[in-house]
């Protein structure tokens, strides 16, 4: 089965089923997974921090790189994944506008989940960040496998 991540959104699950998001740009996508227990989840956040829309945060925190990160990481530990365990990959980050553009999201998203994970001794695994091109990405619950697509193309991250 397939579920769709939407942007400020972030879905889990366990054993099966593919968890997709499109279009980041921008945005962060977050992909962790642990291959014991067979449980991931994939973030799609749009901004760095929560502090310009405290509201916001409170009732959609998926929509911020900084508390959409935390609350996936516990969301997986909650269905039984553990720190130890898990493969953490993102891909987005970018600037899809060019390098001229004016409020750098795609870095200042990037900047914060490296400050994120960092300060929690997580490493990323892979990523595929950065550049002016747009990604779908996909997890597979089953297998823990991300397939990156841009322009045509299809990778495994």
């Amino acid at each position: 089965m397939k579920h769709i991540v939407t942007v400020g959104d972030m879905k889990a699950g366990q054993n099966g089923g593919m968890l997709v998001t499109h279009a980041l740009g921008s945005c962060l996508g977050l992909m962790v997974y642990d291959p014991v227990e067979k449980v991931g989840g994939l973030l799609h956040a749009m901004l760095p921090l929560s502090k310009i829309n405290p509201q916001k945060a409170e009732t959609n925190p998926f929509m911020f790189v900084d508390t959409g990160v935390p609350e996936l990481f516990k969301k997986l530990y909650d269905m039984g994944g553990q720190k130890k365990r898990l493969v953490v990959k993102a891909a987005g980050c970018g600037s899809p506008l060019g390098k001229n553009e004016m409020f750098k999201i795609g870095d200042r998203n990037y900047t914060i989940l490296k400050k994120i994970l960092w300060k929690n001794g997580i490493l990323l695994k892979a990523e595929d960040v950065g550049g002016a091109i747009s990604r779908t990405v996909n997890l597979d619950l089953a297998t823990g496998r991300v397939i990156v697509s841009s322009k045509g193309e299809k990778r495994e991250l």
